[in-house]
C-alpha cells in the first residue's frame, strides 16, 4: 500500500505556467502559445507576460507613445518657487511687514516676516516666461519648458514628501516611478539596467527606498551609478571571460535545480537576470563612462571644465544621462552634488544656499537640452525638474524659508510637452496654488501618458488588490500637452 505519510521537508507547490507551458510543450499548449504571441496585443508585452524571459524585453505600449524615455532631474530638499520661476512683486512691496495671510503649520516655529527674493526676474524667449537669474542657462530654453507653478504635495516633511515624490504614497516600501516604467515598458538596451540613478552626491531623504522597486518584481529597482570614471564597484572584470561565464554558467544552473525543488520565486529569478545583466554591464559601462568620443566642445559645454566642482559633477551626470539615453536606457533620474551645506533646503542663508545650488545644475541642464536637441533626440525625451515641494514666502528667522508644500512650480519639456507656457498659479504671495491645482498623482498620470501608458491600466496585483502608482487618483495636465 502507498504510503501517504511525507518527511516534514516535503513542499507541494502549485504548477506555474511556467511549467505548465514546459510539460505541454508538445501538445495544446504550445498551440495556445503560437496563437497568442501572432496577437500583437500579446506579442507586444514580450515574454515577461508568461514569465519566461528577460523581464526588461520592450513591451508595447497602450497607445503611439509621443516619448520613448525620461530624465528626471530631482532638486533634493526644494527650491524655492518665488526665487525661481514665480516672481511675486508684492513680497518686495511688503518685505519685512508681518505675513497677512494665514499661516499654515510649518516645520519649524522660527517663522519671520515677509521676504523678498534677493533676485531679479527677467522675461525671456518669444513666450516672454519670466524666470529669476539664479537660472541664466535654463532661461535660453523657455520656449521649450511648461512651467507648472501650482504643484502640490500632500507632505511638509523630506522623508515622507520624498516618497510621495518618487512612489505616489508617502510611505516606504512602494515602487518608484521608474520601477512602474520600467515594468511597464521594459527597457530598449539588453546590456543595461532600464532605470538609472546618477548620484551626484546626496541621496534622498528617504534613502535608496525612493528608487525602490517595492512589491514589484526586483529587477525594476534603479541602479545607482556614480559620475565618475567607475561608476559601479567592482565594473572592471578581475577575471578572464571564460572564467566568468563558468561561474555564471554554475550560478544559473544551480538556481535551476532551486526552481525545479521550489517553483517560481521573484527572489532567485531576478538574482539569475541580475548576474546575466551584471556580467554584460562590465564591457558596456567602462566604455560609456570614459566619455569616449566626446569632444572637448561639448564636455566644455556641460562644464566639465569649470572651477566649481558642484558645476562639473552636475555636467556629468547630464552628459551621462544623453549618453545613456542613447544606449536605451528607459528612465534616468539625477541627484544633486553636494555643495558644502544642506542642497535646496535654506532654512537660514537662502541666498549663497540657492545661489550655490543653481550654479551647480543650471549649466548641466541648459546644455543637456541644447545636446538632445542638435542629436534629434529632443522629441524623443521628456525632461522633468523638480524639488519635493517649494518653501515659504515669509522668512524662518530672518535670511531663510521653511518647507512649503501648499503651492510650488516644476518644469516639464521634451516630447509631447507645450513649450513656452505657464499652467497655474499660486496667490499674490506664493504661498498657495489657487488656480488649476495639482497634485503629484497628476505630474505622474501625465507622464506615463507621454510614454504612451495608460496610468489606470498600468497595474500590479498585490495584497489582494490592483495597485497603480497613482493610486485612485490621477488626471492628465492636458494644458501642457500638445
Amino acid at each position: 500500500m502507498k504510503s501517504t505519510t511525507h518527511c516534514h521537508r516535503f513542499r507541494p507547490q502549485a504548477i506555474t505556467r511556467r511549467q505548465m507551458l514546459r510539460d505541454a510543450a508538445c501538445g495544446f499548449g504550445s498551440v495556445a502559445l503560437a496563437a497568442l504571441m501572432s496577437d500583437q496585443s500579446y506579442a507586444g508585452l514580450g515574454t515577461r507576460a508568461f514569465e519566461m524571459g528577460d523581464p526588461l524585453t520592450p513591451a508595447k505600449p497602450h497607445f503611439p507613445p509621443k516619448v520613448k524615455r525620461v530624465v528626471y532631474l530631482y532638486m533634493d530638499g526644494g527650491p524655492s518657487q518665488v526665487d525661481t520661476f514665480d516672481p511675486k512683486p508684492l513680497l518686495a512691496k511688503e518685505n519685512g511687514e508681518a505675513f497677512k495671510m494665514k499661516i499654515e503649520p510649518t516645520q519649524f516655529n522660527n517663522i519671520g516676516r515677509t521676504l523678498k527674493s534677493p533676485w531679479k526676474f527677467k522675461q525671456h524667449g518669444e513666450s516672454g516666461t519670466p524666470v529669476s537669474e539664479l537660472f541664466p542657462h535654463v532661461a535660453k530654453h523657455v520656449d521649450d519648458l511648461a512651467v507648472i507653478r501650482s504643484m502640490t504635495n500632500n507632505f511638509s516633511e523630506h522623508t515622507s514628501a520624498n516618497y510621495f515624490l518618487h512612489t505616489g504614497t508617502g510611505f516606504q516600501g512602494r515602487p518608484s516611478m521608474g520601477a512602474w516604467t520600467s515594468y511597464g515598458l521594459g527597457s530598449e538596451c539588453k546590456d543595461l539596467p532600464g532605470f538609472v540613478v546618477l548620484n551626484g552626491g546626496l541621496i534622498p531623504p528617504g534613502g535608496v527606498d525612493c528608487f525602490n522597486s517595492g512589491f514589484l518584481p526586483a529587477t525594476y529597482q534603479g541602479s545607482i551609478f556614480n559620475p565618475g570614471d567607475q561608476p559601479l564597484a567592482n565594473i572592471v572584470p578581475r577575471e578572464a571571460k571564460q572564467q566568468q561565464q563558468n561561474k555564471l554558467a554554475l550560478l544559473k544552473n544551480l538556481d535551476q535545480q532551486n526552481l525545479g525543488a521550489l517553483g517560481s520565486s521573484d527572489q532567485v529569478e531576478s538574482a539569475i537576470a541580475n548576474y546575466e545583466l551584471a556580467y554584460r554591464m562590465q564591457s558596456v559601462v567602462p566604455e560609456m563612462s570614459s566619455l569616449h568620443g566626446e569632444t572637448d566642445a561639448t564636455k566644455s559645454m556641460y562644464g566639465l571644465d569649470s572651477k566649481n566642482k558642484g558645476t562639473a559633477t552636475f555636467g556629468r551626470q547630464c552628459l551621462l544621462a544623453r549618453r545613456l539615453l542613447e544606449k536605451g536606457v528607459r528612465f534616468i533620474e539625477l541627484t544633486c552634488p553636494g555643495v558644502g551645506h544642506d542642497r535646496w533646503d535654506q532654512h537660514s542663508n537662502l541666498k549663497k544656499g540657492h545661489e550655490d545650488n543653481s550654479r551647480s545644475v543650471d549649466q548641466g541642464i541648459g546644455a543637456l537640452l541644447t545636446d538632445l536637441k542638435q542629436r534629434g533626440m529632443f522629441d524623443e525625451t521628456l525632461v522633468v525638474w523638480s524639488g519635493e515641494f517649494g518653501r515659504t514666502p515669509f522668512a524662518q528667522g530672518s535670511n531663510g524659508r521653511d518647507h512649503n508644500p501648499f503651492g510650488f512650480s516644476l518644469w516639464m519639456a521634451g516630447g509631447g510637452i507645450k513649450g513656452g507656457t505657464i499652467h497655474g498659479a499660486t496667490d499674490e504671495y506664493g504661498y498657495k496654488a489657487v488656480e488649476n491645482k495639482l497634485q503629484i498623482h497628476d505630474l505622474h498620470a501625465t507622464m506615463l501618458h507621454l510614454l504612451g501608458i495608460d496610468h489606470k491600466r498600468l497595474t500590479y496585483l498585490w495584497g489582494g488588490r490592483d495597485m497603480r502608482l497613482t493610486d485612485v487618483h490621477g488626471k492628465l495636465i492636458d494644458a501642457v500637452l500638445t
